[in-house]
This record gives C-alpha cells, sequence and structure tokens, in this order.
C-alpha cells in the first residue's frame, strides 16, 4: 500500500529483523541514537524488539523506502502471552546486564540503576487484555501521511481480528507527539507519566503517555507482502 509516492506500507518479514533492531537503537533517545545513554544496543533491541519479531511477527508493519526500512509499528494483539514473556525476558535482561555493568561506562551504569530504582515508577497504567503497539520512524519518514498509513494498516489488522480497543505507549516532549496528534488519529490520552533517565541530556520534561483508541470501525486496506 502506498500512502506516500516515496514509501510502502507493508507486513513485517523476518528478514527484516536486524533493520528494525538497528532502526530502533537509531531512535532510542527521542527520535535520535541510544548510545549516549546507553551503549549496549544488543540489550537495548532485545528489550524492545524481540517478543514482537520472534514471537507475534503478524502483529508488526514496516516503512519501506527504495528497498531500506525507515520505520516501524510493532503491535500485539496477545496481551498475556506478551506480559508473561515480558517478565521472563525482564528478568533475563537483567542478568545479562548485570554481568556487563562492570564493563560498561558511567553512563550506561546511571541508566541501569535508573531501571532497578526508577524504571519500574515511571511506567504509567495500562489497559489490560487490550492490544497494543510502538512506533517508531528515521527523521525522513516522520510524515503525517506515514504514520497514519502505519497505524491504518495495524487498525485493519485489529479490526479484521475482532478486536475493539488499541493502546500506545508513547514517550512525549515538547511539541513532540502532543496530545493533539493523538487526537487527530482518534486517540484520548488515559494518562501519563514524567520518566527522568534523560534529565542528564534533555532540558525539558520528557513524559510516556498511554494512548487508547476504540475500533468501531476500520475501513479495509491493502497491504503489501511482497
Amino acid at each position: 500500500m502506498k500512502n506516500d509516492p516515496s514509501f510502502i506500507i507493508r507486513g513485517y518479514q523476518k528478514t527484516d529483523r536486524e533493520a528494525v533492531r538497528r532502526l530502533c537503537c537509531q531512535t532510542g533517545f527521542l527520535g535520535e541514537p541510544i548510545d549516549p545513554v546507553y551503549e549496549d544496543r544488543e540489550l537495548f533491541a532485545d528489550f524492545l524488539t524481540t517478543y514482537y519479531t520472534d514471537h507475534e511477527p503478524e502483529s508488526s508493519f514496516v516503512v519501506e523506502e527504495d528497498g531500506e526500512l525507515c520505520g516501524y509499528l510493532l503491535g500485539s494483539r496477545k496481551p498475556l502471552r506478551n506480559q508473561l514473556y515480558s517478565f521472563y525476558q525482564n528478568v533475563c535482561l537483567f542478568l545479562r546486564a548485570l554481568l556487563r555493568y562492570g564493563q560498561y561506562n558511567e553512563r550506561s551504569r546511571r541508566f541501569i540503576r535508573w531501571l532497578l530504582i526508577n524504571g519500574w515508577r515511571e511506567v504509567p497504567a495500562a489497559p489490560r487484555r487490550t492490544p497494543h503497539f510502538h512506533i517508531n520512524l528515521l527523521p525522513d519518514a516522520r510524515k503525517i501521511s506515514t504514520t497514519r498509513a502505519l497505524l491504518s494498516a495495524y487498525f485493519s489488522y485489529l479490526y479484521g481480528c475482532g478486536d475493539k480497543r488499541v493502546y500506545g505507549q508513547i514517550v512525549t516532549f515538547e511539541s513532540r507527539r502532543g496530545e493533539r496528534m493523538f487526537e487527530r488519529y482518534g486517540f484520548r490520552v488515559m494518562n501519563r507519566a514524567e520518566i527522568t533517565k534523560y534529565k542528564a541530556f534533555h532540558p525539558g520534561s520528557v513524559y510516556l503517555s498511554t494512548v487508547i483508541k476504540n475500533l468501531e470501525t476500520a475501513e479495509p486496506l491493502r497491504v503489501s507482502n511482497r
């Protein structure tokens, strides 16, 4: 499906895995590379992408430009499976991070300490038993048309499976991804919490917002699977 002459939205494929992981790290720090905050790209990508790419790939979509992946929406419509996997994964990743702790620089150690002390406190509440998603785009793909196409593809997929609601947890700061943008796509903001892990790197307040949408209708869309 083409919503912009230069971009193609299609279903995720196994061959996209490394590109998704790379893009996750390229955009992990407020849309910029995660490296200044946390140097271990392997663990960072494992935490944010592995469930979606390895255990529920059918619920994700990507953006391509000239054959190169430049954005993705990773989704899940199996909340219980996702929650069980996340619990197991978090324990494993935490132990791996502790084993590497002595090799990290001070900024990465600070990030690990934040996860231990404040990370779990700064996650806003989210609805249970509801499909969810998160979305990342490289700068050139951050357009209303591209975002709308990704969301529409996912909404149509969920609606076709009989799901009635969807939520996302999105990092918001200053004018980027504000509440008005979510309202444009039919979301409402349930709640938000300030996250402090970026205070040493970003002068303004950064929030994690939970947004939710009712899937009352969804137009059928043709999504490329090439």
